[in-house]
């Protein structure tokens, strides 16, 4: 059986960034809905029966719980969703255990609750250490948190560290993405994630871009950072493993996201989240009271779903598996695909020896257009 990964989606934030367009809430914007923490935690509880009775006992290999901000419900509600899944379903030996933080709402006590509940993992949002770029992200941690916060996280028996980096965020310049991964690489972290400002429609920032306020991010410019990040972290001994993710070591690869991206099993708990069963995939109602009154009722809590046909899988995987460092088997290709391949590794964006040995597998170049490459490997059309 492919590997099992529970997904749990806290809802909650203190303030919304900037350039957010997640399934998050502030209090004032659950204000008189009745939706808190408490009844968040009891609506999980009832998920996981729900689980239970559809997949049966079956021990869960990874654990990832992201938001929002799960931090911010303190680390004895993170320990008691983590109990109740053991619980349910049991753990596999090894298992990985991750939570996402901000760096605000963490303390070394925190963490140190994290360790002893079995948490093996902590995520942090760092995305700058420029005091301006945070200002235009509308993040609320001061530069250093973040490094104090993954330090703490080790310090307290975390074996694994992350912290996330955005970069191309407009005001940011070449020094202060050098400062920011010097900071990183002085937190002793073994993850590192950086991805490029995407400006989502309906966010505060595309409304400021839309105004003239800001300029809209820069793709060579988002180009040129993305190299300048790669150039650090290999030179770190940092190996990049998925097109915006580094580890130090096999053993500090994410092995959660994996198993998104190489079409594993994995049930969403929580509003908004989106489950994968065998083929089926189904996601959850979004707002957190609306997400309780269903589970209270007796009813599952699920807004809609799809079962994916043969060929929509097989898009899936060659979009998926040609952003990791494996690359993906040519045999998922169609004839006029794997032409498109070969005419890929001419233009220098696929590595030539892996095509030989039957693997599609993005130089750097490539994944700088790993997006336009799926592409044509899918239609089967010139690079």
């Amino acid at each position: 059986m492919p590997p099992f990964g529970i997904y749990v989606h806290v809802p909650f934030c203190a303030a919304r960034c900037g350039y957010c367009d997640f399934n998050t809430y502030t209090a004032s914007e659950l204000a008189g809905s009745g939706a808190s923490p408490d009844g968040w935690l009891a609506a999980v509880h009832r998920e996981i029966d729900l689980a239970l009775r559809t997949v049966g006992r079956r021990p869960v290999d990874t654990v990832f719980v992201g938001g929002g901000t799960p931090s911010l419900i303190g680390a004895g509600r993170l320990g008691e969703v983590l109990g109740a899944v053991r619980d349910a379903f049991g753990l596999a030996p090894g298992a990985e255990v991750t939570t996402e933080s901000n760096p605000e709402s963490t303390s070394p006590e925190f963490f140190a609750e994290l360790a002893a509940a079995g948490f093996t993992r902590v995520s942090l949002g760092m995305q700058s250490a420029a005091p301006h770029v945070l200002r235009v992200l509308e993040r609320r941690h001061t530069p250093g948190r973040a490094v104090a916060a993954a330090r703490e996280a080790r310090a307290a028996g975390i074996g694994h560290v992350n912290l996330d980096l955005i970069y191309a965020t407009p005001g940011e310049t070449d020094d202060d993405l050098r400062a920011s991964l010097d900071a990183v690489l002085d937190a002793g972290v073994d993850h590192v994630s950086a991805y490029s400002l995407i400006v989502e429609d309906g966010t505060a920032l595309a409304r400021r871009v839309a105004r003239g306020e800001l300029p809209a991010p820069d793709d060579d410019v988002a180009a040129a950072r993305y190299e300048l990040i790669d150039d650090r972290l290999s030179a770190a001994g940092f190996d990049w493993y998925e097109v915006s993710n580094w580890a130090s070591s096999p053993e500090a690869v994410c092995r959660h996201n994996l198993g998104y991206w190489l079409d594993g099993d994995w049930w969403g708990l929580g509003p908004g989240a989106h489950s994968h069963l065998d083929g089926a995939r189904w996601w959850n109602v979004k707002h957190p009271a609306r997400y309780a009154a269903l589970l209270r009722a007796g009813d599952a809590p699920e807004a809609d779903r799809e079962v994916l046909t043969g060929s929509e899988r097989q898009t899936e995987r060659v979009m998926l598996q040609l952003r990791l460092a494996t690359g993906l088997p040519l045999a998922l290709l169609d004839d006029p695909g794997a032409a498109a391949a070969g005419r890929a590794a001419e233009d220098g964006l696929l590595d030539p020896a892996h095509l030989a040995a039957g693997r599609a597998v993005l130089t750097r170049p490539g994944r700088l257009l790993a997006d336009r490459v799926v592409q044509q490997l899918l239609a089967g059309a010139p690079v």
